[in-house]
């Protein structure tokens, strides 16, 4: 029961620091509106989330492969939070930079020691791993809602308002590292980690980074391409935006769910076959029927996400932390520095044919990990320290 506590505990913590993640392209749209932001410098911003956090979360997973750091948790919630509250303020798009950078190290600070915390208080659950995603999920889907109420009414001065999950977040994490550290009573044998395997863990990681840069693109842009499509304003961008954030939820469940049924490899591999289909609906299928396709774009995304942390955890099983920073930190951080690209493409030409591309990206994926297979010790990166 203490375990279960301390997965819903970190599952709803993980929920308020990826508000923040979310939060980045759901501000945009404002930015264009209220500073009149070109689709180059709105995407831009997506960049200066992505990249300082790209860099980072690397060096923080091999920090914690040295050495336990669970204060990380609750002070990384505080910093990304903190820089998104502040990025409303003021016209200075270099100073937005700085503070949705700012934000982007809290970010990157939190996710690889959160996945070790994770997968220990998990004892190598899939479904319970799958529970832990879900909260980054649903915290992706909040972002869009959460931004349009505060910011929808009163502008971005209203933006410091939205510090506000990253104090319930920091809580929310001391709560579940202190129930970790209790004493348990249960003999709990230490398992021996397994073997690295790094020509796995590369193909997985360059699979993850097409997954990242198909999901950022259509996160970043999604709200505009929906506008076109659909003829609808402001509101149908936000709820295609909501469609494929919440999507998610059900993707990160059901992953856990099918990988306990069939091995993660081959629940990655189908995930990503739906992808490439669902996303080509995005750009082929007019009208209001496009929301359809964002729902299935959103599980196939989303259905092999915590599978692909488990695994590259169980690909390098003694540098779990190093797995984490790279599988859930810097191959999605990679996406985030596409976006300029895609931007100045939408520019010269239109944005359907700058987010055209993106239907490629999951078929590629799928080729990398064709040729991968289920770990022999599954679990082995549960091998950690028994306190947090």
């Amino acid at each position: 029961m203490r375990r279960n506590k301390s997965i819903i505990l970190l599952s709803a913590g993980h929920a308020c620091v990826d508000v923040y993640q979310g939060a980045v392209a759901a501000l945009v749209p404002f930015f264009v509106a209220e500073r009149a932001y070109s689709y180059a410098a709105a995407s831009g911003v997506v960049l200066a989330a992505s990249l300082l956090s790209s860099v980072a979360q690397p060096l923080f997973g091999a920090l914690t492969d040295r050495r336990p750091l669970p204060w990380l948790l609750p002070v990384s919630t505080l910093l990304g939070g903190a820089g998104i509250a502040l990025s409303g303020l003021g016209d200075s798009y270099a100073l937005t930079l700085a503070l949705v950078a700012l934000s982007g190290l809290g970010v990157a600070a939190y996710h690889p020691e959160s996945a070790r915390v994770a997968r220990l208080a998990s004892r190598g659950s899939h479904t319970a791993m799958g529970w832990f995603s879900l909260g980054g999920t649903l915290g992706f889907a909040a972002a869009p809602l959460l931004v349009a109420a505060v910011v929808a009414g009163g502008g971005l001065r209203l933006t410091p308002l939205l510090v506000i999950p990253a104090v319930v977040g920091s809580v929310l994490c001391l709560v579940a590292l202190r129930a970790l550290a209790e004493p348990s009573g249960e003999a709990g044998a230490r398992e021996v980690p397994g073997t690295d395997d790094p020509r796995s863990f590369a193909l997985l990681s360059l699979a993850v980074v097409c997954r990242s840069i198909t999901f950022i693109g259509l996160s970043t842009f999604i709200a505009f391409h929906v506008q076109e499509r659909t003829g609808g304003g402001t509101a149908s961008g936000t709820a295609a935006l909501f469609v494929l954030y919440a999507g998610g939820a059900v993707g990160s469940v059901l992953g856990g769910a099918l990988a306990e049924r069939w091995d993660r490899v081959a629940v990655v591999r189908r995930s990503y076959l739906l992808t490439v289909v669902a996303v080509a609906g995005l750009f082929l299928v007019p009208g209001p029927a496009v929301h359809v396709f964002v729902a299935l774009a959103s599980a196939g995304l989303y259905v092999p996400f915590s599978l692909q942390v488990t695994l590259g955890q169980d690909y390098l099983p003694t540098r779990i932390g190093t797995a984490g920073g790279i599988t859930l930190g810097l191959t999605v951080s990679v996406g985030g520095l596409t976006t300029p690209l895609i931007g100045a493409a939408a520019d010269a030409t239109s944005l359907r044919t700058a987010l055209a591309p993106l239907a490629l990206l999951p078929a590629v994926g799928w080729l990398l990990v064709r040729g991968l297979r289920e770990p022999r010790t599954a679990a082995a990166a549960v091998a950690t320290s028994g306190a947090p």
